[in-house]
């Protein structure tokens, strides 16, 4: 939330608009549509614009770092718990399910941040301080989030299946197995949905009463928790599912799943609130899965060469795209808002906050012996070198994408974080299998699971 106190600034000096575009003389306004949470038009009135102050900074920093290392807390439980998953019966006959986790770990975390990105937005917009609109707000996205929850977990499911089936021809899938990787898919997708809905508008509410920025610390909440609680829905649906594999358990949840889709549609096309937003958006979700799902492919190739990878892969990608989805939701609300956000000193902020994170989280491995790494200085080394890259290549994009989608009049709460996630996790996954290439081939540390 930007602080009271402004200094005005001449219009020409800032940058709410993507490069090479001027300004005109003529003023641009906000116009809606019946969504109170969907804008059509959304360049940033140039009547006055105003500059965030240096408090901000402070308040960036206070409030984003404890939710970070929350983030980091819950991130290690998601890595751990897939570090002891891999090993399951499930996951070892049914390979499909390595190709799932990403994807749909991806998809269910831009679902819940597009969520906590409207919603900090209109908690900053002031939509949120009205009994009567936040409850048809709440309402309204928790059935929205449901419907495509359900729709992208059949969408991972059947993807994750099919892309199986292409790089393991030699290996026979059968219907049950598939049916059960699809339904396993579709169920963590909504049950996760609908708790962390849920607890992401009682946060964002909560923190407009305390006068906390949502912004600083939805999304972080939002990807940590979710993968925390989907990766556990997952294992324990496809292991509940395998266990029964001969009866008609898998099918019957599956129709059920289906089933669900028009009655929270109906729900969602009767809110006025969101009902825009039913058909709209998709393209960004799906486009993700498809970029996402190279990291999906990227992880199912070296899993069982690197060991510690599949705890590592969910961390990294994990803080550089909360610190990138931070950076973009702030801009966001920036620019609805017509306040100028300080780029430069924002960066290295962000930028800075990942050193402490990343060095509690190496503390923590090595203390526990998290993944049972070769924990030389080597290892450690370059592990923060590739943290660092990864997160200066995620507020880069944050805001570029940003910019560029506020300037052809696309909402950036619904299109960028998406697209930026799904980006990193294929960049973070890559490097972090060249860095355990290079240390394992010169001996710097002995990472092979051979």
């Amino acid at each position: 939330m930007p602080p009271n106190n402004y200094n005005l600034v001449p219009a020409d000096s800032i940058e709410l608009l993507a490069p090479g575009e001027e300004h005109h003389s003529k003023r641009n306004r906000h116009v809606r549509s019946n969504s109170t949470t969907s804008f059509v038009h959304f360049r940033a009135p140039q009547q006055q614009i105003i500059e965030v102050d240096t408090t901000g900074d402070n308040k960036l920093a206070s409030q984003a770092l404890p939710s970070l290392f929350i983030c980091v807390i819950g991130l290690i439980v998601a890595g751990w718990m897939m570090d002891i998953y891999q090993h399951w019966q499930v996951f070892e006959q049914v390979t499909e399910l390595f190709i799932l986790v990403p994807v749909l770990l991806n998809l269910k975390g831009n679902l819940e941040m597009n969520l906590a990105a409207r919603f900090s937005t209109s908690a900053n917009m002031g939509d949120l301080d009205h009994p009567e609109t936040r409850n048809a707000l709440v309402w309204g996205n928790l059935a929205l989030i449901q419907v495509q929850a359900l729709i992208a977990g059949s969408i991972a499911g059947m993807f994750s299946v099919f892309l199986g089936a292409i790089l393991h021809p030699d290996s026979t899938t059968t219907i049950g197995e598939s049916v059960l990787v699809i339904a396993s898919s579709m169920v963590s997708a909504t049950v996760s949905s609908l708790v962390l809905g849920l607890f992401m508008c009682i946060l964002i509410i909560l923190s407009r009463i305390l006068k906390i920025d949502p912004d600083n610390i939805a999304c972080p909440m939002a990807s940590s928790l979710g993968d925390v609680v989907t990766l556990g829905i997952l294992a324990g649906c496809a292991n509940l599912l395998l266990i029964n594999i001969e009866t008609q358990l898998s099918t019957f949840l599956l129709l059920v799943m289906f089933g669900s889709i028009p009655f929270f549609g109906i729900s969602v096309w009767r809110n006025k609130h969101v009902k825009d937003l039913l058909f709209s958006g998709w393209t960004p979700i799906i486009v993700a899965m498809l970029i996402s799902s190279g990291a999906g492919l990227v992880l199912e190739r070296y899993v069982e060469q690197f060991k510690g990878l599949a705890m590592l892969t969910p961390i990294l990608c994990g803080l550089a795209g909360n610190l990138g989805s931070i950076y973009a939701s702030r801009i966001s609300t920036c620019l609805h808002k017509g306040v100028q956000e300080q780029f430069k000193k924002v960066e290295i902020i962000l930028l800075l906050m990942n050193v402490p994170v990343q060095l509690l989280f190496l503390m923590i491995v090595w203390f526990l012996d998290i993944g049972h790494l070769d924990f030389t200085f080597a290892f450690g080394f370059s592990y923060f070198i590739v943290s660092m890259i990864c997160t200066f290549v995620a507020l880069k994009m944050g805001k570029s994408m940003t910019l560029v989608l506020w300037k052809y009049k696309y909402d950036p709460d619904n299109y960028v974080l998406p697209y930026l996630t799904a980006i990193i996790d294929v960049i973070c996954t890559s490097l972090l299998v060249v860095a355990f290439a290079w240390l394992s081939a010169n001996g710097y540390a002995a990472l092979d699971d051979l």
